[in-house]
């Protein structure tokens, strides 16, 4: 049997070690929503962690294929072994407060979202992405209200969130190298939007087993205000009359950041042991083809755009063990398994991860924890696709084999 400082010591474990794990999930998916502050014990709580992931995605066997009169003919630039990803920070701040015997309310700064590739202009797919980053910013308060049901007791929680995203795109629409232009050829979309949502679930805890289990659903974020420029002023565009200057302009978009659910369970099942599992599903379909157009159309240099994503729904389980060693030592393990996003359309193949943390209490009233996992990138393929009978992404193929992931996450919590 495990009691109440058991549960509270492996839990902090296992909270870091899972934000790791899942800070390099499909989609645009980064730190993802965390709420496990929430049941934390005591009466006051604050915490900060920050994760940083290394993933190695590497193309090959590239091939442009959209060789018009623009964009050019770049199959003979570097075609394998090009370096995709960027490595990236995973903030998260939180304070928890307890009102009375019932009410737990936290209030939350995260960064759910972020992407960020870059291949740079020199290689075989330059016409299809030079580089992209997205960043997200998002705050949060969330309460629970909670009662004795049987051995336990019963939450249901509720909140609601702001979030901001932005990011930019830049690929080479015309390439002038072959007649010394001083113009770059390079055609950058800058997006940004805002949009609020809201959460819900419900919980079911039994201190003395050191069991819970929680079912919460994030709602989706509308960017009904998604707008920006594209910049083609250092490019050439054709027209009836030859190639004129392109121009910067104002434009506007609508996406929709993805709804989730997730199930997570844990329950002591020997002394200082603790058994844990989750099962998440996001829905990153809904995330297709991206329509960028012009808010003004007069001039006919202010072209329409897109951002072909071609995502399909993401799944995320995982699973571990925790263990308290002594009164100040405790930790974890856990293997994670994600379904890629990309199904012949990008590079977000099936991720196997494995992880491992530890937490250090040198008072009962702060907590340090320390975790890192090391994973697979699965192998695959991209090239054309059809959607709604248009074909997405004829500028480039390419092939990835199998890559490696890293990450590291540390963590303070200060509780009392």
């Amino acid at each position: 049997m495990a009691h109440n400082k058991i549960k509270a010591a492996m839990t902090a474990a296992i909270a870091v070690l899972l934000s790791t794990t899942a800070a390099n999930a499909g989609g645009l998916e980064r730190g993802g929503y965390n709420i496990d502050l929430l049941f934390d014990p005591s009466t006051y709580a604050a915490e900060a962690a920050a994760t940083y992931v290394n993933p190695q995605r590497e193309l090959d066997n590239v091939v442009d294929i959209n060789t018009g009169i623009t964009s050019g003919n770049l199959n003979g630039r570097p075609n394998d072994g090009i370096g995709d990803t960027e490595g990236y920070w995973v903030p998260r701040i939180g304070v928890k407060a307890g009102i009375g015997d019932s009410v737990d309310c936290m209030a939350d700064y995260s960064q759910p979202w972020g992407a960020h590739t870059n291949p740079g202009s020199n290689w075989a797919g330059a016409n299809d992405n030079i580089e992209t980053k997205i960043e997200s910013d998002n705050y949060a308060a969330t309460c629970s209200y909670k009662w004795d049901v049987g051995q336990g007791q019963f939450r249901v929680i509720g909140g609601a969130f702001y979030q901001e995203v932005g990011g930019f795109k830049e690929r080479l629409v015309t390439d002038l190298s072959p007649f010394g232009s001083p113009l770059s050829g390079v055609g950058r979309l800058d997006l940004e939007g805002s949009g609020w949502g809201w959460r819900t679930g419900v919980a079911y805890e039994i201190p003395e087993y050191a069991l819970r289990a929680s079912l919460v659903y994030n709602s989706a974020v509308d960017l009904d205000n998604l707008g920006g420029t594209i910049d083609l002023t250092n490019t050439l565009l054709p027209t009836p009359g030859g190639f004129v200057p392109g121009t910067k302009y104002d434009v506007s978009s609508f996406a929709s950041m993805p709804d989730s659910l997730e199930l997570k369970l844990q329950t002591g099942i020997a002394p200082g042991w603790l058994a844990f599992g989750s099962v998440k599903w996001t829905d990153w379909s809904q995330l297709q083809v991206i329509q960028v157009t012009a808010n003004d159309t007069s001039d006919p240099r202010n072209l329409p755009t897109s951002l072909d994503l071609l995502y399909r729904d993401g799944w995320t389980i995982s699973g571990g063990v925790g263990h308290k060693f002594n009164d100040q030592w405790s930790g974890a393990v856990s293997l994670t398994w994600d379904r890629g996003t990309s199904h012949g359309y990008g590079t977000q193949t099936d991720t196997w991860t494995v992880g491992t943390g530890v937490s250090y209490m040198p008072t009962e009233n702060v907590e340090l924890r320390l975790a890192g996992a090391i994973g697979i990138l699965t192998s695959g393929s991209s090239g054309p696709q059809t959607y709604q009978g248009e074909v997405v992404g004829d500028d480039v193929t390419y092939d990835f084999g199998t890559d490696i992931v890293s990450a590291v996450s540390t963590s303070l919590k200060i509780k009392f």
